[in-house]
C-alpha cells in the first residue's frame, strides 16, 4: 500500500493514500481540530473569511453558523476533522436548482487527493438529497490553480473567467466558474 509522509510539530506522521475519508456534521468539540486550519494564513489565502485568531471566535462560528448550516460537513480521516466541505443552496426564484460548493483542508494535507475524494463525496450524495438541486457550481480564485485541478479532477467543467468577481481581503479578484450537473434526469 503507498504511503505518503507529511511533516507535523517534528514528528513524522504516516498518511496511507487509500485512508478511510469521511464526511459527518461538525459538532463543537472539532474545535481544536477546526483551529488547525482556521487560523493558517496558508489555508486562508483563497477564502473569503479572515484567519481566525481566537478559540472564542471559532466556537462562535461552529455553533451560530456551521452547526445550522444546511448542509456542511467536517471531512474526516479516522473521525479526526482534517478540513470542511459544505454546499450551500439557492433558496429565492429561479435560482432554487443551485447550490455552491465549498472547502477547506489542513495545510498538512494537501496534495494527498484528499479533498478531490471528499468533493467527488459531495458530487455522489448531495443531489440524491436535494432532488431539487440539478447544478452544483464552485468559484475559485483564478490564482488558486490547486483548488482548480481539484475541481477538474472530480469532474466538474471550467465554464469561464468571472472578472471583478468577488472581494477577497479587501481587493477585487477574478474567480473561475466551475459546475457539475446531475446525472440523473
Amino acid at each position: 500500500m503507498d504511503e505518503t509522509c507529511s511533516q507535523s510539530e517534528g514528528k513524522e506522521e504516516m498518511i496511507q493514500e487509500n485512508s478511510n475519508i469521511t464526511l459527518r456534521p461538525i459538532v463543537l468539540s472539532d474545535v481544536d481540530d477546526f483551529m488547525v486550519w482556521a487560523t493558517d494564513d496558508k489555508v486562508s489565502k483563497f477564502c473569503l473569511w479572515d484567519t481566525y485568531t481566537s478559540k472564542e471566535e471559532a466556537l462562535n462560528y461552529i455553533k451560530d453558523h456551521a452547526m445550522s448550516h444546511p448542509w456542511h460537513r467536517v471531512i474526516c480521516i479516522e473521525n479526526r476533522a482534517i478540513g470542511a466541505i459544505s454546499v450551500t443552496p439557492f433558496y429565492h426564484g429561479s435560482d432554487v436548482f443551485r447550490g455552491e460548493l465549498g472547502y477547506v483542508l489542513a495545510h498538512k494535507y494537501w496534495g494527498k487527493g484528499i479533498v478531490t475524494k471528499a468533493v467527488k463525496m459531495v458530487v455522489d450524495s448531495v443531489f440524491k438529497e436535494w432532488p431539487k438541486l440539478k447544478r452544483l457550481q464552485a468559484t475559485v480564485n483564478v490564482g488558486n490553480k490547486a483548488s482548480q485541478r481539484v475541481l477538474e479532477k472530480a469532474g466538474f467543467e471550467k465554464e469561464g473567467v468571472l472578472r471583478n468577481y468577488i472581494v477577497m481581503k479587501g481587493e477585487i479578484v477574478d474567480s473561475i466558474m466551475f459546475s457539475v450537473l446531475d446525472r440523473v434526469d
